[in-house]
């Protein structure tokens, strides 16, 4: 029997000594669900390590997704005093973070990509909207003006069933690397879990990458 691939996306629980599905920004003190929150831990080295999936054993630390957040929670040190010890930041801890949420959403779509949940193509996308399958539209951010523009209009006037998510944070680059092309421009997914996940994702994202 094949694993069930949007399994395979779930992260197991974490061992914060909190408990309860929120969590409380280090930073603005604003508490959020967990899944809208980054969450870090403290190495055996006492580095701060960006925990995205969720998974590192220890007590998290968390921070509200954004890259001015971060960067304040370093120069300000915020991470030791949540720690309640001299901590070692990373250089560059958002760039990192940003890299790191890049990757896992491009390897949630390479999941929904590999379960058939997933097409490219201007003129595919217009079909499983039309079709009522598509949940969730992917436009390259390096797309022209003409084409997002014209995405943005199929993804609002499919039918009146509600307009489409639309996320233009990847370039075509990297859209097309899943894809095993060149580039890839347009994209969508179907419904379900995967693309409820991409969408939380691509959320965190949107706070360390200009897109909309």
């Amino acid at each position: 029997m094949m694993p069930d691939p949007e399994a395979e996306f779930d992260p197991p629980g974490d061992e914060d000594e909190e408990t309860g599905p929120n969590r409380r920004c280090i930073v603005t003190g604003t508490v959020r669900p967990k899944a809208e929150l980054l969450r870090f831990v403290i190495a055996p080295d006492e580095s701060v390590v960006p925990d995205p999936n969720h998974r590192l054993p220890g007590r998290g630390i968390w921070l509200s997704a954004g890259r001015d957040v971060v960067n304040t929670a370093v120069a300000k040190r915020f991470f030791s005093r949540a720690a309640r010890r001299p901590v070692t930041v990373p250089d560059d801890l958002a760039g990192r973070i940003e890299a790191l949420l890049v990757r896992r959403c491009l390897d949630g779509l390479g999941l929904a990509r590999r379960a058939g949940r997933a097409v490219c193509g201007f003129e595919k996308v217009c079909a499983e909207v039309r079709a009522g399958r598509a949940a969730l539209i992917l436009a390259a951010r390096d797309a022209s003006r003409d084409g997002r523009e014209k995405v943005r209009a199929l993804a609002a006037g499919h039918g009146g069933a509600g307009t489409i998510p639309v996320i233009e944070l990847f370039d075509g680059a990297e859209m097309g690397s899943v894809f095993g092309r060149d580039t890839a421009v347009h994209v969508c997914v179907s419904p379900g879990k995967l693309a409820s996940r991409l969408v939380g994702e691509a959320a965190l994202l949107a706070g360390f990458r200009q897109g909309d």
